[in-house]
């Protein structure tokens, strides 16, 4: 949209898993899993939708014998983010002046 609202952010879920991904530079899948209390398919479903939309990228390996998978937010998913949080604040701060207006209070 041209307004800043990205669809792909359109859930709480996705919000939060974007906004936790922004604070790392990568983190364990079960750790996105568990912050965002989600099943694995339901994080996998969402982490494909980013990952499509060039938002996340997908690292797989191994720590020891045991297989892992990290996610990371791509330079274009951060900044897909920064503009849709500024846009939701802009919706709220142009909310805020319309009920101070229409309450008569500065």
């Amino acid at each position: 949209m041209g307004d800043g609202i990205d669809e792909l952010f359109r859930t709480a879920t996705r919000l939060r898993i974007a906004a936790f991904l922004s604070g790392c530079d990568e983190a364990e899948f079960r750790a996105v899993q568990d912050y965002c209390e989600l099943s694995p398919s339901a994080l996998s479903k969402n982490v494909s939708a980013f990952e499509g939309a060039g938002y996340l990228t997908v690292r797989k390996g191994h720590v020891g014998k045991t297989p892992r998978t990290w996610l990371a937010l791509t330079d274009e998913g951060h900044a897909a983010l920064a503009r849709h949080l500024s846009a939701l604040q802009n919706i709220a701060d142009t909310a805020a002046q319309h009920a101070r207006h229409n309450s008569g209070r500065p």
